[in-house]
């Protein structure tokens, strides 16, 4: 294939993508607008699924390099109910097949796997527009411009490339999640190191609930979700570290304090981060061309499959386009074809709002 792929966003699924169409010697550039790959923090950890995100690595080549940044003992699982009694304490055995990563270690092992000008930093687009015949135009903030045969969205829930296939825009879906991280959790915040034990802590109630993982470097990171309307964050200042913490304690009054003390302990300033979907079930039909894939495509609540379903769209996609050299339209179907139900089934799968009991009940229903 001797078409150039032009890729909007350097994420988990645009660099997967981009890696696979290396693999495969097809020509390919990532525009990012980020300015360079440590411009941001990258997130927390990620479990990579034995059934998707891991696929999409061995189709990339990149099962060695997965397996050397894999935190290991991290797959345990505890779930505690809101007066802090462990209701499960599950160990990891080595045997699971949702080994966790650092998301930003896995983004920069697939960095590693280009070659260096693959990645164009610093480039924000600001409009794309069809030019007729399977072309498009992609225009950045800097007033710079490119045209491709071939355009692929990995750009996220506010995607500048999906309009050009879609009217669907993301919307808030009544819950917000407020990240605090603890430092030197097990000398410095034992009790919640304990609660939490080695891997990840479940504490859920009807909207209100305490996720946090335990990751490197004996860091805490926690996420206090509450369904509440963004007016209702908006009422915090969160620019007063203390007041906000004090605020969102406040709502989980009664809480056992060593679950608590994930939100009141932080050592950074908390950041409200809220949750935004597309419509379940969200396609388009085709236009020569262009395609989208990951949160560009299927942006869901989070529920642990979102880089992974972006991973594999990467993967799947790159090799289509290896499969169909000569043909890119039939590449971009059938990709699409795949990608379509295998995304809405997903976003179905989603983690009811019940109390730490509830939960327990639901997993044992899943596993039937």
């Amino acid at each position: 294939m001797h078409t150039s792929v032009t890729i909007i966003g350097a994420g988990l699924g645009g660099l997967t993508l981009a890696r696979v169409l290396h693999v495969h010697g097809i020509p390919v550039t990532v525009y990012e607008a980020e300015s360079s790959p440590s411009a941001r923090a990258q997130g927390g950890l990620l479990d990579i699924h034995d059934y998707n995100g891991q696929l999409a690595l061995k189709a990339a080549g990149l099962m060695d390099e997965f397996h050397a940044i894999v935190l290991e003992g991290r797959q345990a699982m505890r779930i505690l109910d809101r007066d802090g009694t462990v209701l499960v304490d599950q160990p990891d055995d080595g045997m699971g097949g949702r080994p966790e990563v650092q998301r930003g270690d896995l983004r920069q092992v697939l960095l590693d796997s280009l070659p260096a000008d693959t990645v164009r930093w610093g480039h924000k687009v600001s409009r794309t527009r069809a030019l007729g015949d399977g072309r498009h135009e992609v225009t950045f903030a800097d007033g710079a411009t490119v045209v491709t045969r071939l355009l692929v969205g990995a750009d996220g829930a506010w995607s500048r490339v999906r309009p050009l296939l879609s009217t669907a825009t993301p919307e808030y879906i009544g819950k917000s999640v407020v990240e605090t991280y603890l430092f030197d959790a097990g000398t410095r915040h034992p009790a919640a190191a304990k609660a939490v034990g080695g891997g990840m802590l479940m504490a859920p109630s009807p909207g209100r609930e305490i996720f946090a993982h335990r990751e490197k470097d004996d860091t805490l990171h926690a996420y206090v979700g509450l369904s509440e309307p963004q007016d209702w964050f908006a009422a915090i200042d969160f620019a007063d570290a203390d007041k906000a913490t004090a605020r969102i304690a406040q709502e989980f009054d009664g809480w056992a304090p060593e679950l608590t003390a994930l939100i009141t302990d932080s050592d950074v300033a908390p950041v409200v981060r809220p949750l935004y979907a597309l419509p379940a079930g969200h396609r388009w039909e085709r236009v020569p061309g262009v395609t989208l894939l990951g949160d560009a495509a299927h942006l869901a609540a989070p529920n642990g499959e979102g880089a992974n379903l972006a991973m594999l769209d990467g993967a799947e996609l790159g090799g289509a386009l290896a499969a169909h050299p000569d043909d890119i339209e039939a590449a971009l179907t059938e990709y699409e074809q795949a990608m379509f139900p295998r995304s809405a089934e997903t976003v179905t799968d989603q983690m009811p709002e019940v109390d730490a009991h509830g939960l327990i009940e639901w997993f044992a229903e899943k596993s039937q």
